[in-house]
């Protein structure tokens, strides 16, 4: 096959050509899609080894500034961003000048180690060990004898891009070998000047995105564009030089210094395009990180060669090494030092994803440089993100949850896949200087206002961050956080929540339709013959012929459930919002459906209402005169359930007047004027309530409540005020938005009263917060007889000044997500103990009133095994189990939702085929356990019988067994007395 050429190479990635022998590592894409789930995406509670090391890390260009003080030499990067850029590192970070104040500023992190480079034009203006600059020697000096001071060990970076501008312009950079002699000199003078006190050694940083946006597209330093070969070139020489200057130190230093040295390398991570793994795309993938990672890893840490992939695809534009060279460089590193970061993937050339999708994995990578090149140890020298933008100050809550999802994954590399990390460096210490983006991203632990002359060094939100986990040495197990063990009180209610039931008009299989009589012919056909002229009778319609009735109360049977709740739909039962316009059909099936629901031993929980659901809107004639907006609905509201209460509630007992008003202001027809909406939906509760009070509580006996939307709200940024106070006011504008009003003084919360808050934090648009009058706020009050909350998830809220209000919300937030959390298909974060803090609140802010989770679920898109639900549900309930036996929450109940998949594909306990998953028996095993029960106490053996429905069958069927026996008995004693007299007459 004819080699292709650069311009195919750099425009038409189709040409290239994947062929030769993938390494080891394309196992690590098989491996990675068959981990046990979801216990492998679980947050990882456990440590890092006790030696390891916490480093964080600059670069000299980046961040010295001082471009011609004291003597020093220009660098390729002085040239190439006065030339090409619009900013450059004249002044940076200022850390030539400010040493003090980084020493401060990592004394202040805990780490161990510091990772910094040397600018060589600094310590040699001209490139050549034959000219020391005598002030750029005694600045390096002086920062390690500070770090030395305060406890820190250095790992120092020899060349990090910065070329001095003398060498490039004698001998053209890197393309030329003479780079080679003159860079391996330098070295040694390094090792011989401060190798006493530097036990790590970092030859070069990143040759990938040095030779290819440097001598290939010239994105960067020198900027070198157009010619062929050169990247290939220069790669070649650095491979060299590394190795050359490797072993200046294993021969001449190592005896008596006792350091490592290494080169870093950056690399991305790639995996098959739609997640189809398959042999051809995972030996694409494979090719991708060989033809950067591995092009400079596998001659140094394996066999001295290019991988087979580069080889066969770039034929003679890659150059050779002859034998000898293969021998020199082989095995020239200590450890692996790498770097994954934002620039592994912004430097990245496109064309060699091979048409794969990029993965910001760390573990994934972690793991292939471990089958890869000999279970090499490795020392992550540079990670971190860049999300933050030259407009973030201190709270980079983005960049805390990128590097605390990077650490997650190294420790879970460390622990699950058994790879020997022996270090992690926090990229970077300071904001500086980005490279080609300049000033646009900040990647800094500590936020620096360029603008201003003291470069002052401002902690940010990933500096308390790193800190806490140094100190932690990772993320230690929390005692709060183990699940444990102990059962539910014997009347706690196991219930099933559905949002909706569909209504049949009328029976489905109604027995005896058909009135003819038919006669067997046992003689003939054997067939049953009609019988002409004679007609029997019809039997009424009974409950029992409605098919979705039997089979809903099946499913619920199966799952021992005590308790069903459902929404009633309005405009089924009251088409006008009037009482006078019943359907007589629907309020039938109605009335079969809890009847039935009863026979089976499963009480109902009648929702009469659910205004966030499109399938439940308002009866149309009250939509057309405004809907909510109008008083008018209020009133007709209330006689909807008068209506229900006389028609249904003799047989039910808990009633949810609405389920999640407070969910009204997400929907679009509403957000204009929500707080007018949930006024009155709020004050249409309380009719309601007092309703039920005053005319049916008293035959009836039933309890009557409002079911709120009630998800946790955790803090994004833990460490600042201004999110946790945004934490709790999100709470109040969620859930105390209509809790408040009902379980406390008869008002909203002062968070949304309070003037100043609507005046800074608030945008109203056209609503407007209205009040109650003294009446209102009587009738309001106390208006719940119980607590129900609908809970599903966790959110983390970061208060952002300059940005709109988010997804309905009135609070200038954003809602973050922490990638180490696990989270459903759609997205939902899986966070167990949110709900236990929820519980804790309502407690401690409205007093131990009972309390029902009367909804609680997740998506899961497996048909069968829905593990994730699950886990889910185990740990959820234990939860509650926690905040009853830990926290006294006076806890009555829980709903897990939903029974089918039908309006919420994947989040149902049964498949839309009425298939059981996983989920079923193990939330079975629970209610019949009653919880939690220890291995050896006696209710974990007793499984059904704990259940109060079997108690309550069991006790039925023993009754019916014994008035059997005893009818029998009485009957053969008369039976047989009056025989006896009969005999004796």
């Amino acid at each position: 096959m004819k080699p292709p050429n650069f311009f195919w190479l750099f425009f038409c990635p189709c040409f290239l050509v994947v062929s030769g022998d993938g390494g080891t590592g394309e196992e690590t894409w098989a491996k990675f899609a068959n981990l046990p789930y979801p216990e492998d995406n679980l947050f990882l509670h456990d440590t890092f080894p006790e030696d390891f090391i916490w480093s964080v890390g600059t670069s000299a260009y980046q961040t010295e500034g001082g471009w011609r003080q004291d003597g020093k030499g220009p660098s390729i990067w002085d040239t190439f961003s006065h030339q090409q850029l619009r900013c450059n590192g004249d002044v940076a970070s200022d850390s030539y000048n400010n040493v003090e104040g980084d020493v401060s500023a990592i004394k202040s992190l805990g780490v161990t180690h510091y990772r910094f480079s040397i600018a060589w034009s600094r310590v040699f203006p001209d490139g050549l060990v034959s000219n020391l600059n005598e002030a750029g020697l005694s600045h390096y000096t002086h920062l390690l004898q500070r770090l030395r001071d305060v406890g820190v060990e250095p790992i120092v970076t020899l060349y990090h891009w910065d070329l001095p501008q003398t060498l490039q312009d004698l001998h053209g950079g890197w393309i030329n070998e003479t780079l080679v002699d003159l860079f391996s000199q330098y070295a040694e003078f390094c090792f011989r000047a401060f190798g006493d006190r530097v036990k790590y050694w970092i030859t070069i940083d990143n040759p990938y995105a040095l030779a290819w946006q440097g001598y290939g597209t010239g994105q960067l330093a020198p900027g070198i564009q157009g010619t062929l070969t050169a990247p290939y070139t220069a790669a070649h020489n650095l491979i060299k030089a590394h190795a050359k200057t490797w072993h200046i130190y294993n021969d001449r230093f190592r005896q008596s210094q006792q350091g490592y040295v290494s080169i870093a390398l950056a690399s991305h991570w790639v995996g098959p395009r739609n997640g189809d793994i398959n042999p051809e795309t995972v030996h694409l993938c494979q090719c991708s990180i060989d033809s950067v990672l591995g092009w400079f890893a596998k001659p140094i840490f394996v066999d001295g060669d290019y991988p087979t992939c580069m080889k066969d695809n770039l034929k003679s534009l890659l150059p050779a090494f002859d034998d000898a060279e293969k021998l020199k460089i082989k095995n020239t590193a200590d450890f692996f030092a790498l770097s994954f970061g934002p620039l592994s993937f912004r430097l990245l050339d496109s064309k060699l994803l091979f048409n794969q999708s990029k993965k910001y994995q760390l573990r994934q990578l972690l793991s292939w440089i471990q089958i890869e090149y000999n279970n090499s140890k490795i020392l992550i020298v540079e990670n971190g993100w860049d999300d933050s933008s030259s407009n973030t100050k201190t709270a980079d809550v983005y960049n805390m949850y990128a590097l605390k999802n990077f650490l997650m994954d190294v420790l879970k590399a460390i622990k699950y896949d058994g790879i020997d990390v022996i270090g992690y460096t926090a990229w970077s210490l300071i904001d500086g200087f980005e490279w080609d983006v300049g000033y646009s991203t900040c990647r800094g632990l500590f936020y620096i206002d360029f603008q201003s002359k003291r470069k002052e060094r401002l902690p940010k939100s990933s500096a308390f961050f790193y800190r806490q986990v140094i100190q932690d040495n990772g993320f230690p197990p929390v005692p709060e956080n183990k699940p444990i063990t102990g059962t539910f009180p014997q009347s706690f209610i196991w219930g099933i929540s559905e949002d909706v039931i569909q209504v049949e008009m009328s029976p489905t299989t109604p027995q005896f339709v058909d009135r003819n009589i038919y006669q067997w012919d046992i003689n003939g056909t054997g067939k049953l013959v009609k019988m002409k002229g004679v007609i029997g009778p019809i039997r009424k319609a009974q409950c029992t012929d409605y098919t979705s009735i039997r089979q809903e109360i099946h499913l619920l049977q199966d799952t021992h459930a005590t308790h069903y709740q459902f929404s009633l739909n309005w405009s089924l039962l009251l088409t006008t919002g009037e009482s006078t316009q019943d359907i007589r059909a629907n309020l039938r099936y109605y009335k079969c459906y809890i009847s039935e629901l009863l026979r089976a031993n499963v009480t109902p929980v009648v929702v009469l209402y659910h205004p966030t659901l499109e399938d439940q809107q308002l009866p149309s004639a009250l939509e057309a005169k405004g809907g909510w907006m109008n008083t008018a609905t209020t009133k007709a509201f209330v006689e909807y359930a008068r209506f229900c209460f006389k028609q249904l509630g003799d047989k039910v007992r808990l009633w949810i007047t609405m389920s999640e008003p407070n969910g009204i202001k997400h929907l679009e027809r509403y957000r204009a004027n929500f707080t007018i909406v949930g006024h009155n939906l709020i004050k249409a509760h309380a009719l309601v309530w007092h309703l039920y009070n005053n005319e049916f509580r008293k035959t009836q006996g039933g309890e009557v409540s409002v079911s709120l939307h009630a998800d946790w709200v955790d803090p994004a940024d833990p460490f600042s005020r201004d999110d946790i106070e945004a934490a709790a006011s999100t709470l109040e504008f969620d859930i105390g938005w209509f809790a408040e009003p009902i379980l406390g003084d008869g008002d909203y919360p002062l968070v949304m009263r309070d003037g100043q808050s609507q005046r800074q934090h608030l945008i109203w648009r056209d609503s407007y917060l209205p009040r109650f009058t003294h009446h209102e706020r009587e009738l309001v009050r106390g208006s719940m007889d119980f607590v129900a909350l609908n809970h599903y998830t966790t959110h983390l809220v970061h208060l952002e000044e300059n940005t709109d209000p988010q997804d309905g919300s009135e609070l200038k937030v954003q809602h973050l997500k922490d990638a180490t959390w696990l989270a459903s298909p759609d997205g939902k974060a899986v966070v167990p103990w949110g709900l236990r803090k929820l519980l804790r609140w309502i407690k401690s802010k409205y007093g131990n009133l009972p309390i029902y989770i009367t909804s609680n679920g997740i998506d899961d898109d497996s048909p069968s095994k829905d593990k994730l639900r699950v886990y889910y549900i185990q740990s959820y309930i234990n939860e509650v189990l926690k905040a009853l036996k830990l926290d006294g929450v006076n806890i009555h109940g829980y709903f897990a939702w939903a029974l089918r998949d039908i309006d919420e594909p994947n989040y149902g306990l049964y498949n839309s085929n009425q298939a059981a998953k996983l989920s079923v028996e193990y939330y079975k095993l629970i209610v019949d356990n009653g919880g939690f029960p220890a291995s050896n106490s006696p209710s974990a053996k007793c499984h059904q019988g704990c259940n109060p429905f079997y108690l309550r069958k069991q006790l039925l069927v023993f009754t019916f067994c014994t008035l059997s026996v005893f009818t029998a008995t009485i009957f053969l004693i008369i039976y047989y007395s009056s025989k006896r007299c009969r005999k004796y007459k």
